[in-house]
């Protein structure tokens, strides 16, 4: 219902741009997952429609201030910043569950270990309402039992500024392929992982990949 006010137009101009200002604030939410390799995850979601920004970090363990040298109990994970009226939530999850192996629960392709893992780190009772059935949808559709668990978040850590955007940075680094963009250095890296052909592999069309 509406309501008729007599105000000045100064008065009517910081009404208007508080309620614009809580609206773009209603429309952005941000989701944690972890999927292996946190370069990966950067690059897959960087790509879907709606989503404003993906951090890379460290999350789920009790140790403050991790690096990527030490990090023993978390999960590389991303931060995933979102416009809730473009891509909902439980969309968001149902993409990130098919960008990986949702079937193995000692780290991702040719990564493996504890913090390779895949997690869906919730924040809100709605996040895990969303999250858990879009595990159990999921499920239903691939016929096999994910083991990736739907958990509270914790602390995110943003990883150190040479991880973030590495799919795309032109800095060179050394590999055992000599000297690369990093760019080049991140596609040979996941080529050779399998991550994309494990990916297809599992989940056919609906496989979100490069």
């Amino acid at each position: 219902m509406f309501r008729t006010l007599t105000i000045g137009a100064g008065v009517m101009v910081l009404v208007l741009i508080a309620a614009l200002g809580n609206a773009a604030h209603a429309a952005t939410e941000k989701a944690i997952v972890a999927g292996g390799c946190f370069w990966c995850v950067e690059s897959d979601f960087e790509r879907v429609a709606g989503v404003k920004s993906v951090v890379s970090g460290y999350t789920g363990g009790s140790k403050a201030n991790p690096t990527y040298q030490d990090h023993e109990g978390h999960y590389e994970a991303v931060e995933i910043t979102f416009d809730n009226s473009k891509i909902s939530y439980a969309d968001l999850i149902a993409k990130f569950i098919r960008s990986v192996d949702v079937t193995d629960a000692g780290g991702q392709f040719c990564d493996r270990g504890p913090a390779y893992r895949t997690a869906i780190f919730t924040s809100s009772a709605a996040q895990k309402a969303a999250a858990t059935a879009a595990v159990a949808e999921a499920e239903a559709v691939l016929g096999q039992k994910i083991v990736t668990p739907v958990v509270g978040a914790k602390t995110f850590w943003k990883a150190e500024d040479y991880h973030q955007d590495y799919y795309k940075s032109s800095d060179i680094v050394l590999t055992r392929a000599g000297p690369k963009q990093k760019k080049n250095a991140y596609t040979f890296y996941r080529s050779a992982c399998g991550r994309d052909a494990r990916i297809k592999q599992l989940w056919g069309k609906e496989a979100l990949t490069h």
